[in-house]
């Protein structure tokens, strides 16, 4: 089965002019010039996404009601559904971890997933009522904050963590979560925005041009974001990211400390997994930006390719960070049993959350088209 024939398309990272071909299935049209993706085929992709998200939103709702896990220690058992996790993080005076980790984790993947529904579903039937463009614009801007598969990560990492401390139950909510993250993650792959775009606007809208204006705002807010991030790394290092009340005695724990205590304890591959998320990804996030910036502001042109496949890396894996958040809020809604052992979220928690929402917006905020801008081959 071929796809449907397109004409040209303007490169969203390098504004480039392309005049895409006529793809079969599993093919992907490629910028000659700067290797971003223009398209991607898939046979029956519009009803793979109708089905995908409809199946994912069904588990999502499954994952709710059913006890979630259950920790059993000293004789004492208390056991979560996924809600209680967002319940017991407000109940501590944490409401800003507890909205920030229930809508990364459900609110967005939600909204995400309805919207892909209501796109493919009138795609389908080939109606476009003018409330789409709306839907489109939300889908597009969610999709980066849905966290449910880091949600997930977290989830198995605070297991392995608190695994010598007791015993540990998997619930029917979990498997219903896998089941979701899985689904989800397969339709956000068949999901083509600039396919959908072509679908409603008829042609896949040109990018803004660039202007003196624009470049200005974005090196400066780039700066400004970049500058607040390592700031708010400071505090999200040094302070406890949780505390542990273990017989009355209380032992905080912050992100390197956790990382090498799991280390000592053999759990080499979760150690490796907390300081390559929370500690080498924001640094090397940070570290990246900042020379794309500065180099934008130079107005360096040699090394666009390397610049722009480092920016893709940045913006695809920054969002990861989020693991030991989510670990936190994990353990803080599960081990809760008196004095006997009680974990509570520290202040770095909400410092490091926020070092990496500040990342992913600088990410956002720069403009890799600036990085072609000085470019002596135009094309």
């Amino acid at each position: 089965m071929h796809d449907v024939a397109f004409t040209t398309i303007q490169c969203e990272q390098c504004l480039t002019k392309v005049d895409v071909p006529v793809l079969t299935h599993r093919q992907r049209a490629v910028c000659p010039t700067c290797g971003h993706t223009l398209l991607t085929y898939r046979k029956n992709q519009n009803e793979s996404v109708l089905a995908l998200a409809i199946s994912a939103l069904i588990f999502l709702g499954l994952s709710l009601p059913f006890n979630f896990l259950s920790f059993r220690s000293s004789g004492i058992q208390h056991q979560i559904a996924l809600p209680d996790s967002f319940a017991a993080l407000f109940n501590q005076d944490y409401l800003s971890l507890a909205i920030i980790t229930g809508l990364a984790t459900l609110v967005f993947p939600g909204m995400v997933l309805m919207g892909m529904i209501v796109l493919s579903h009138f795609r389908k039937m080939n109606l476009k009522p003018r409330f789409l463009t709306h839907v489109f614009f939300w889908v597009k801007l969610l999709l980066p904050w849905s966290m449910a598969e880091i949600f997930l990560v977290g989830t198995l990492v605070s297991l392995i963590k608190i695994s010598s401390m007791a015993d540990i139950t998997i619930g029917l909510s979990f498997y219903a979560f896998v089941a979701f993250s899985a689904c989800m993650t397969a339709c956000v792959i068949h999901f083509d925005i600039n396919r959908y775009a072509y679908w409603l606007y008829g042609e896949v809208p040109t990018p803004k041009p660039i202007t003196e204006r624009s470049i200005t705002v974005s090196i400066q807010r780039t700066w400004a974001l970049l500058i607040t991030a390592t700031l708010l790394y400071i505090p999200a290092n040094l302070l406890p990211i949780m505390h542990t009340q273990l017989f009355g005695r209380d032992e905080p724990s912050t992100i390197v400390g956790g990382a090498i205590t799991l280390w000592e304890s053999g759990d080499y591959p979760v150690a490796m997994i907390i300081i390559f998320a929370s500690v080498l990804i924001p640094v090397a996030k940070i570290l990246i930006l900042t020379w794309l910036n500065l180099s934008v502001q130079k107005g360096l042109e040699r090394g666009s390719r390397v610049r722009t496949r480092l920016y893709r890396l940045t913006e695809g894996i920054g969002r990861w960070s989020m693991i030991d958040v989510f670990v936190v809020a994990v353990l803080v809604a599960l081990v809760q049993l008196g004095n006997t052992i009680s974990i509570h979220p520290g202040p770095a928690a909400l410092a490091f959350c926020g070092v990496v929402f500040v990342t992913m917006v600088a990410a956002m905020t720069f403009d890799n088209r600036l990085i072609w801008q000085n470019r002596k081959e135009i094309t």
